[in-house]
């Protein structure tokens, strides 16, 4: 497990089970992000509108962006209404970025390489770094739970045995 996965999954330690038990899918991300981190999402149809948004060409949009210092997440309405899977992995990202870049700008714009060619060439590690977060978010629960269920599968013929021997008084899950 790299750095980023382990952050996602030290993310997901620190949620209390009232808001999510673990396992469920799919992961209460907005929840989570407004819950844990206070953070504000706004399904937004003019992205363009944030304060220092890139300007865009005319076939070029913004998926989501994070306005640190606001403590929000923009979200693209239009990609929400058409994908919502792609709204939470957006959200996923977005939280990536906060989780791991808030300190490095106040605003975060994804899909700004596509944009503006001239930036720092960290500017792509960071968009990675945040994709790469969003899904180990998501994933972590699923591998988590895969994990649990295999470990109680190999425990249950033992764990019988020993409730056989003590008159059923073990109970497998």
């Amino acid at each position: 497990m790299d750095w980023v996965e382990e952050r996602a999954a030290q993310v997901l330690e620190r949620v209390p089970p009232w808001l999510w038990d673990g396992e469920a899918l799919p992961v209460p991300v907005e929840d989570i992000a407004d819950s844990v981190f206070g953070l504000l999402i706004r399904d937004v149809d003019e992205m363009g509108a944030a304060p220092g948004a890139p300007e865009l060409m005319p076939s070029q949009e913004l998926s989501g962006l994070l306005l640190a210092a606001r403590g929000e997440i923009w979200v693209n309405a239009r990609e929400a209404r058409t994908w919502p899977t792609r709204r939470r992995f957006t959200i996923g990202h977005e939280l990536g970025h906060w989780e791991m870049h808030r300190d490095r700008q106040t605003a975060l714009f994804c899909r700004a390489t596509t944009v503006d060619e001239g930036q720092r060439p960290s500017a792509s590690d960071l968009e990675e770094e945040a994709s790469r977060f969003a899904a180990a978010f998501a994933y972590a629960a699923v591998a988590d739970g895969a994990r649990a269920r295999e470990s109680r599968w190999r425990a249950r013929p033992y764990v019988q045995d020993v409730s056989d021997k003590r008159g059923g008084d073990v109970a497998a899950d």
